[in-house]
Order: C-alpha cells, then structure tokens, then sequence
C-alpha cells in the first residue's frame, strides 16, 4: 500500500468537505456554463451552431463514460490519486478549451474535460460520506448538494456575463484558480483509507469497452435526437439498436466476470436500488425543468439571456438557504418522510409554474421557484443519505458512480423528453386553435378589422394590410399554441413527481439515523 494511502485521523472533516467541493462545484457549473456561449463560439470558430453545439454532446458522452468506471478506477490507482489526476486534467483541459483555434480542437478538449470531469463527482461524494461519521453524513451531503444544485443554476448566469462582457474563452478559464486551488488542499488535506490502494486485478476490457460504447451512444441518442426527429433517422434506429445490445451484453458480462469495471450486485439491496431509481427520476424532472424555464422566459415573455439566468436565481436561493436546514435537522427524522414532503413540494412548484400566463410578472416566477429550490434540498440531501447508509464503506466508490451515472442519463432523459413533448404539444394546440379561426368566426372578424385599420392609418395599402393580418393572426395563434404546450409540459412534471412516490415504500429507514438520535 502506497505511503499516502495511511488514513488521517486528524484532519479536520469540513476541510475536506472545501476541498473536494471546490472540484464538484467546477465540474457541475460546466455542464451549463457553456450552453449560453454557444453562438458566440461558432461565430468564433467560423461553424454554424449545430455544429458548435458538439462542444456540448462530446462533454457529456464522455462524462457519460467515465461516470460509472469511477469506482473501479480509484480501486485500481487509488482515490487520491484518481482525484489529483481528474482535478489536474480538468483545469488543464478547461485552460487548452479557451486557447482553441478550431472546433475540432475544441472538441477534442472538451472529450479530455469530460472524460476527467466524469470522475470528479463520484470521487467527492465517496471522500466525503467517508471523511463525516454517519449520524453527520445528512450536514455533509448538504453541503455538496448546494454545489450539486445551485451551479446549474449559476451556469448560465456566469457564462452570459464572461461571454458578454469579456470572451466565450473566459467560460473556460475560469475554472484555473478553483482548479488550482481543489488541487492544492486535495494534495494536502485528503488520504485514502486502509482499504483502497492500488489493487493487483485484472482489467475488464470487454466490460469497459461494452460500457464506452453503449453510454456513449446512447447520449448521443439523447442529445442529438430531437433535431432529427428521433426515429425517423436511420442513424439513431442503429444507434439506438447498437446502445440496447451493448448494455444488455454489458450487465450479463459483468455479472458473471471474477473482476467487474461496475459492480451490479449492489443493486441487490432494494433501498440503494429504489434510491438510484429515484435519483434518475429527479435528474430527469430537475433538468428538464432548468431547459424549460429559460426558453419560457425568453421566447415567450422577451427576457434577454442573462435577465433569464438572473431570473433563475431565486431556485438556488431556496436551496441555499434550505440545505443546511435539512442536513441539521435530518438526524431529528426519517428521511423518507422528508423525501415525501420534498415530492410534494417540487410538484405543486411546477404546477403553480403551469398556471402562469403570457402576463405573467417576476414574482409569479420568482416565488415557484424559490419554493423548488426549498423542496429540492428536500430530496438531495436526504435521498443520497439514505441510499448510501447500507453501503459498505469498500463498495462507496462504486455506489456513488452508479448514483452519479444514473442522475445525469436521467438529466439526459429528462432535456430530451421536454423538448420532445413541448414541441409535439405545440404542434397539437396550433392544429386545435387553427380549427376555430374562421372569417365566419366574430372574434375572428373583429382582429381582421382592427389590425387593418392600424396598418391602413399608416399609409399601407389594402393588400398588404390584409396580408399582414393573415401573418398577426398566425403569430397570434402561434404563441398562444406554445403558451398551452409549456402549460401541459409543467404539469406532466408535476405529475412524474407524485407518481414516483410509491418508490419511498421499498426504501428502509437508515439504521444509522435510528442509532444516532438527534444530533447535537
């Protein structure tokens, strides 16, 4: 066993806790901090955005990759060591992403950001549920949860200012001081513990290849599906038939491999089972919602980009001030209880969201939100405290790379299948509003001749007056057909909250929450 894998005791918890929250907060904060940098990027690079936006899909697959090896990664190397390599690789990548002449350079970066930002979460989540005893792991989670929930938020906020005000190369070299600094007090502050060292296994290459080839696929298939119209591409029916198989094969593989890349067999206690399946569905509502609210603010009530992260904040205030909350009292009670207040709340949040209308002012947007962001605390931080307590401290690893895996392909669902349903949603209400426009229609007669009379008082003439009422009216119908469609996307969210709520059942209360009592 190496030198630096001897446990110290004496190191301050919370110093930890800083050290690897700076490199969690660097790596969430980059899966939207670049969203709102894209059309100046391709502007930059001299691409169209679609091709630009493949500096995003090649972060995530490789992200997607990485994510679950984690565990078996740091068994093999080392936890600390896995971690001064993931935190070094990624500051350097973010520093090589802002020097990039070329989109395929910067892809190519961003594959290197991706691949060692992957294990940055996983890494930090198990260090920390280790360096706290367990009666005080529900403070530490909320801990990380504030940076697990609050830099989404904060991502396209921050990158809308660098991007206006400086350059979209400064998205990316940002990162350099936290980097800089996660590195340092990682070196210092961080150890790994008696069990983890570097490990004399064999290496699965048909388990790590299976796994590469079938996540990386099928975040494509998430990512890119809906500018091509999902299964009408040949590409995605193959993608999609080559994902399946892959992953299929992957788990009869490593069910039955001496030394597995994943160990599947952790699924077999139903409380983490039940904890992932519910981590996957609050991914999936958590970041269709962050891509809903945004695109509302903007093509429906005329926001500017940075006034639309501006107006997000009040979500991450809710959380702010709600995590620590949580984490104290979270010893006081059964999480599951909690969890089941944080379902409700999150879901009459986006149902209040759905009721808004085209009139709507900041503050119908501003207290839903600060109210999600309470309820969100509400499922991070005693979700991840109750799904990890069965876990052994050897598999923690592992358990938090599946963890981790399964809430960003859930994020993935989730964008995709917002997307998918608010446009299919629109393209609904403009048929069914159509139906009622008739010259026959008085109301119909009424918008024709006061749209007329407006454009024939300033100097236009008949034909052109009517054609611009023709276009008003379809405008008109348009934007009322999208207003509806964001309505039934909020609600069918809302729905996904309370439906998942049977799941709590299967979980059992944590036996360390039990055994500790209140905590002091």
């Amino acid at each position: 066993m190496p030198s630096d894998a001897v446990p110290q005791p004496h190191v301050n918890p919370w110093i930890v806790a800083v050290a690897v929250m700076f490199a969690t907060f660097m790596e969430v904060l980059d899966t939207t901090v670049v969203n709102v940098s894209l059309p100046h990027i391709a502007g930059s690079l001299s691409v169209s955005t679609d091709e630009a936006a493949w500096a995003l899909t090649s972060y995530l697959v490789a992200n997607a990759i990485i994510l679950p090896m984690t565990g078996w990664i740091a068994n093999f190397f080392g936890r600390k060591r896995t971690l001064l390599a993931a935190v070094f690789g990624f500051t350097s990548a973010s520093f090589l992403c802002g020097l990039a002449t070329s989109l395929p350079m910067l892809i190519l970066f961003r594959v290197v950001q991706g691949a060692t930002g992957g294990a940055l979460q996983p890494l930090s989540q198990a260090v920390m549920l280790e360096a706290f005893p367990p009666r005080d792991r529900g403070k530490a989670m909320a801990f990380w949860g504030l940076g697990i929930v609050v830099a989404p938020m904060l991502g396209p906020v921050i990158g809308g200012y660098l991007t206006d005000n400086f350059s979209w190369r400064w998205v990316f070299y940002i990162n350099l001081p936290v980097g800089l600094a996660s590195v340092i007090m990682t070196r210092l502050f961080i150890f790994d513990p008696p069990y983890i060292g570097r490990q004399k296994r064999g290496i699965d290459f048909w388990g790590i290849g299976m796994l590469a080839l079938g996540v990386g696929a099928l975040q494509v298939i998430l990512d890119k599906g809906q500018e091509d119209d999902w299964f009408a591409a040949n590409w995605i029916v193959i993608a999609t038939v080559v994902s399946a198989a892959a992953l299929i094969l992957f788990v009869v593989h490593e069910l039955h491999t001496p030394d597995p890349v994943v160990h599947l067999r952790v699924f077999k206690d139903r409380t983490y089972a039940a904890g992932v399946f519910l981590m996957t569905i609050l991914g999936f509502v958590l970041y269709g919602s962050l891509l809903l609210l945004p695109v509302f603010l903007q093509t429906m009530l005329g926001y500017p980009a940075l006034n639309a992260g501006i107006a997000m904040a009040p979500r991450g205030l809710g959380s702010f001030l709600m995590m620590p909350l949580v984490g104290t009292v979270l010893g006081r009670f059964d999480p599951r209880k909690v969890l089941a207040v944080g379902l409700v709340g999150a879901s009459w949040t986006l149902y209040q969201l759905s009721n808004i209308n085209l009139s709507a002012g900041y503050w119908d947007i501003f207290w839903p939100q600060f109210v999600q962001g309470a309820a969100l605390a509400m499922l991070f931080v005693p979700l991840t405290t109750a799904t990890m307590d069965p876990i052994p401290k050897e598999e923690m690893g592992n358990a938090t790379s599946m963890f981790n895996l399964m809430r960003n392909l859930g994020g993935g669902f989730g964008i995709a299948a917002a997307t998918t349903f608010l446009f299919r949603r629109q393209q609904f209400h403009t048929q069914r509003l159509g139906e009622h426009v008739s010259m026959l229609n008085a109301q119909t007669q009424a918008f024709f001749a006061g749209t007329q009379s407006t454009m024939m008082r300033h100097g236009g003439d008949p034909v052109a007056a009517a054609t611009q009422s023709y276009v008003a009216l379809w405008g008109t119908v348009q934007r009322q057909s999208a207003m509806l469609a964001f309505v039934d996307t909020f609600r069918a969210m809302a729905i996904v909250f309370l439906l998942v709520m049977p799941f709590l059942f299967i979980m059992k209360r944590p036996k360390h929450h039990r055994a500790a009592g209140p905590m002091h």
